[in-house]
């Protein structure tokens, strides 16, 4: 199971609290993913009061806050500030958003952000793109975590880049990994754990199917097999068949 700067999550799954049907469907959505992990937008749930933190505080996981909205070192810092005394933790996803259309991290200004939140004490996991020198400079700036992107946020696309993701697992063997963002089906979020990352971090997948509570649980079940398949060592493709059955000892007929 996964490990966060020095933090032993119980799953391998992170979920999302957003654009549930209804508080009740996300509760049971939670329940039914067993996720370790609950991710909260201060921005986009801060005006929720004090019922919506109540049911944050039911789920029984571990909280991580996020600075989704924000497109500046400023606003991202001061975000994270802020979740840090509403929820009491060190802990805190980080996003600076560039471009709209895209929701791509703006990698300058999150290398920036992320030197300035580890020099004030804070566990940044930095949500950026797969590209092995922006990671290269983040872990210089002090994360411990990366969590490169699968697809733009919400577009259910899967693993746009599998080179690229693989290549990061390779570089950084002794990092924790994880795949955030694009995930769309249960077979994405395999995928990424066969890759041999950490975890996967999803949202809207869950949150906007038609059942999100099955969906949950598919998701969840997704990443175990992942996640135990890899552990297995899958076999290598082959552009040439193999033949499965003996051939040594078999009768020359003719």
């Amino acid at each position: 199971m996964p490990i966060f700067y020095g933090t032993h999550v119980e799953s391998p799954l992170m979920l999302g609290t957003a654009q549930y049907p209804s508080p009740a469907i996300m509760a049971e959505a939670f329940r039914a993913s067993d996720a370790g992990i609950a991710t909260v937008s201060l921005r986009r749930e801060g005006g929720a009061g004090q019922d919506f933190f109540n049911l944050i505080n039911s789920l029984s996981v571990r909280i991580l806050p996020n600075t989704a909205g924000c497109h500046s070192v400023r606003e991202a810092v001061t975000t994270a500030q802020m979740a840090r005394e509403l929820f009491g933790t060190p802990w805190i996803k980080l996003e600076v958003i560039r471009d709209d259309d895209t929701l791509c991290p703006d990698v300058v200004a999150l290398i920036e952000a992320a030197r300035i939140l580890s020099d004030d004490g804070f566990q940044v996991f930095p949500y950026c793109i797969e590209d092995l020198s922006v990671c290269g400079r983040l872990l210089d700036a002090g994360c411990q975590v990366l969590m490169p992107w699968g697809a733009p946020i919400g577009s259910g696309r899967g693993l746009n880049n599998v080179y690229g993701l693989r290549s990061l697992r390779a570089h950084f063997p002794d990092v924790a990994l994880v795949v955030d963002a694009g995930i769309g089906l249960p077979s994405h979020a395999a995928q990424a754990m066969e890759l041999g990352y950490d975890a996967v971090l999803l949202n809207t997948a869950v949150a906007k199917a038609g059942d999100p509570v099955a969906m949950a649980r598919a998701m969840a079940l997704a990443i175990e097999a992942g996640r135990l398949a890899h552990a297995a060592t899958p076999i290598e493709a082959r552009d040439m068949a193999a033949p499965s059955t003996p051939v040594f000892g078999m009768a020359v007929l003719g």
